[in-house]
């Protein structure tokens, strides 16, 4: 595990559980849980996506041109994420107006396909808007870059995008994320708002799924 501050990045080691202590160093610890319906093991905690959030919502403050801007919330995967953001963001003064984008590449399955639908394409007016595009993790891209053209045509001021998790080794397509909380390895999390055919949206942590599970092959 690599903690870079210059990138305000977080690297992190498949299979491990983080904890940060007041000095800003990162501990790590192997737990498991085998008594939830998927198994899995912790990767993130609920402290360090606390202040990891708190950090990312302090970075988006500094940079906004407005107090009031507009969040757009990818759903499902992002929701716990960004009404947890909304919520610091208000500790820096900013009212912000949540709207929400249904997108979906993956249905029911673990693999992305280049395919985006629009479940809900009803946009907000953002025509000469401030907005932020927060989304659960930038995988292979295809939903935040057809977000990203959806937008265009609308004409914002300024669009910053925002996710939780960034897994470099499955981009597909060349897109500039402003705000990333952590970059993980190739695994399938569940947890704080993410799921695996709708399971693990409650856990109040991030968590890897075994391999074998998100394959199908455990019953």
């Amino acid at each position: 595990m690599v903690s870079d501050r210059s990138s305000g990045y977080i690297f992190l080691s498949p299979w491990l559980a983080v904890t940060m202590s007041n000095s800003q160093e990162f501990h790590s610890t192997r737990i498991e849980r085998k008594d939830f319906v998927l198994p899995h093991s912790v990767l993130i905690d609920e402290k360090a996506i606390e202040t990891r959030v708190g950090e990312l919502a302090k970075l988006i403050a500094a940079d906004l041109p407005t107090r009031q801007p507009i969040l757009l919330g990818l759903l499902t995967g992002s929701f716990v994420f960004l009404a947890d953001l909304a919520r610091h963001l208000s500790a820096h003064g900013i009212e912000p107006q949540v709207e929400f984008l249904k997108v979906s590449h993956y249905g029911n399955t673990s693999e992305a396909s280049g395919a985006v639908n629009f479940l809900r394409e009803e946009l907000p007016h953002i025509t000469d808007e401030v907005v932020v595009v927060v989304d659960d993790i930038f995988d292979s891209g295809f939903s935040l870059h057809a977000v990203n053209e959806h937008l265009k045509q609308q004409k914002p001021a300024w669009v910053r995008f925002c996710t939780l998790l960034d897994k470099p080794s499955r981009h597909q397509v060349a897109l500039r994320v402003d705000y990333v909380g952590f970059e993980i390895p190739d695994v399938w999390i569940i947890g704080y708002g993410m799921d695996l055919g709708g399971a693990g949206r409650a856990l109040p942590y991030l968590a890897a799924v075994e391999r074998a599970r998100q394959e199908g092959t455990i019953p």
